[in-house]
C-alpha cells in the first residue's frame, strides 16, 4: 500500500494529506458503535487526522472520537473547534477545555475558530495562545475565513502562528482557487477541505465517471485524489463504515495526469474572478 504523503505544517507537526472527517457522526445511537469503528479502521490505514468540533451532534461527536482514540491517542493527530459565540478569550479557553473533557485527552493538536462570529479576532488568538502556553493544544487554526478575514488575522499580534483555514472545497466549489488558495500557500498556511465530494453530489458527473473508469477507480476517488494533489491541502472525507474509509484510503493509489485534469477542468471550471467563500 502506498504510504500517505504528508503536509509539515508551519509549527513543524507532519499530518497525512488524507483524514477523517466527523460531521453527522454521533446523532445516534445506532450507529455509534459503526463510527467508532470506521475511524479505528481509519487510524490502522494511516488516516490518523480526525477532525471534529464542539458543535457536531452538540458534543456527541467528540465522545466518538473519544472512544475510538482511546489507548492510542498518541497515534492520531486531534483537531477540534470552538464555535464563534464562545470565541471570546475566556470562552475559547472554557470551550476547549469542555472538548478535551469529551475527547477523553488533556491535549488537542489543532484547535479552530469554527468560523467568524461577533468576537474580535484579537481576542480569539489571545485565547488560543493562552491554550498554546497551557499545553492544552498544539496550535491552532481557524475555518470558515475568507481572505479579506486572513488578511486581518495575520496583521494581528501571534497572528503569523495561524496553521490552518479549514474552507469547502471540492470539484464543484474551486472559488479558492482564484486567491485564498495562493494566499494560503504565500504565508505558509495549510488548507484543511471539507466535504471533498460535495456530500456526494458531484458523483453523478459524467466527466468524473468518465475519469474514473480510465483509472478502475470510483468517482468518489477521483474527487479525493483531485484535492489533495494540490500543494498544501488535506482532505477529511467521512466515513461511517469501514468499507467507505477504505475506499477513501485507495484515492492515494490514483496519479491524475494531464488529460483527466483538462477533462475535470471543462466539467468544473476554475474560477475567472473572485468568488465569495462557500460555506455549508
Amino acid at each position: 500500500m502506498k504510504p500517505i504523503p504528508l503536509i509539515t505544517l508551519r509549527n513543524g507537526a507532519q499530518v497525512p494529506v488524507l483524514g477523517q472527517g466527523t460531521w453527522n457522526m454521533g446523532e445516534s445511537r445506532a450507529t455509534a458503535a459503526t463510527e467508532v469503528r470506521a475511524l479505528q479502521a481509519g487510524i490502522d490505514l494511516g488516516l490518523t487526522l480526525i477532525d471534529t468540533a464542539e458543535m457536531y451532534a452538540d458534543g456527541n461527536a467528540e465522545r466518538i472520537v473519544a472512544q475510538a482514540i482511546a489507548g492510542r491517542r498518541e497515534q492520531v493527530y486531534l483537531v477540534s473547534k470552538v464555535l464563534p459565540h464562545n470565541a471570546s478569550k475566556r470562552g475559547t479557553i472554557a470551550a476547549c477545555e469542555a472538548s478535551l473533557k469529551r475527547l477523553g485527552t488533556g491535549h488537542i493538536d489543532l484547535y479552530l475558530l469554527h468560523w467568524r462570529g461577533s468576537h474580535p479576532l484579537a481576542a480569539t488568538v489571545e485565547g488560543m495562545q493562552a491554550l498554546v502556553a497551557q499545553g492544552k493544544i498544539g496550535g491552532w487554526g481557524v475555518s470558515n475565513l475568507d481572505t479579506d478575514d486572513i488578511a486581518e488575522l495575520l496583521e494581528q499580534p501571534e497572528g503569523e502562528h495561524t496553521l490552518c483555514n479549514q474552507v469547502l472545497y471540492n470539484l464543484s466549489r474551486r472559488g479558492i482557487e482564484y486567491d485564498l488558495l495562493p494566499q494560503a500557500q504565500e504565508s505558509g498556511m495549510a488548507v484543511m477541505a471539507y466535504s471533498p465530494i460535495e456530500q456526494g453530489r458531484i458523483l453523478k458527473n459524467p466527466a468524473l465517471h468518465a475519469v474514473a473508469q480510465r483509472h478502475g477507480a470510483t468517482p468518489a476517488q477521483v474527487a479525493l485524489a483531485w484535492v489533495v494533489r494540490q500543494p498544501g491541502a488535506i482532505a477529511i472525507p467521512k466515513a461511517a463504515d469501514v468499507a467507505h474509509v477504505e475506499a477513501n484510503r485507495a484515492c492515494l493509489a490514483l496519479a491524475l495526469d494531464e488529460t483527466d485534469l483538462k477533462e475535470l477542468d471543462a466539467a468544473f471550471p476554475p474560477p475567472r474572478r473572485k468568488v465569495p467563500l462557500a460555506m455549508l
